[in-house]
């Protein structure tokens, strides 16, 4: 299955800018990502714009707002204490694109790692991240995010399980 990458919008001029920002945008993920990992429910769905809405095709239908993302990490850590197991999110492959209205289009590779308690470590899924960052009260912060997993049948654009 082919998948084409989105017509990059015009870069910034000024590579120093352009590399600033890029690393800006790594360092948001990299804090992002930590806190989920930590389960840090409320301070990752800070992470988000108040109106955020989270795809992703394991629910039966996307978040909306810092509520209910935030209901969902508590969810999750229950049911990860349950499973015996710590999980880890590392992200790479990002592409940036800067857009004329100032916001982020951003898209990335996921990989979740599994390890059980006392074992050793395997990826778990191997995911596509797809987002729009916007500036908020001085910070980048998600407004959407739309998940797909590899291991799961697609339509290979937006998302929609098969």
């Amino acid at each position: 299955m082919a998948t084409t990458l989105r017509r990059r919008a015009e870069l910034p001029s000024d590579e120093v800018e352009f590399a600033t920002l890029y690393a800006a945008v790594q360092q948001f993920y990299a804090h992002q990502m930590q806190l989920f990992d930590l389960q840090d429910a409320e301070r990752w769905a800070g992470t988000f714009t108040e109106d955020a809405v989270f795809a992703v095709p394991t629910l039966e239908k996307p978040l909306h707002g810092r509520a209910a993302l935030a209901a969902s990490v508590r969810r999750n850590g229950v049911q990860q204490k349950r499973s015996g197991e710590q999980l880890r999110h590392w992200i790479g492959m990002l592409d940036v694109d800067p857009q004329p209205d100032g916001t982020l289009h951003t898209r990335a590779y996921a990989l979740v790692y599994a390890t059980p308690y006392g074992g050793e470590s395997k990826v778990s899924r191997v995911c596509v991240l797809e987002d729009v960052l916007v500036r908020s009260r001085g910070k980048w912060r998600t407004r959407s995010r739309l998940v797909t997993r590899d291991d799961l049948l697609h339509d290979g654009l937006t998302g929609d399980v098969a």
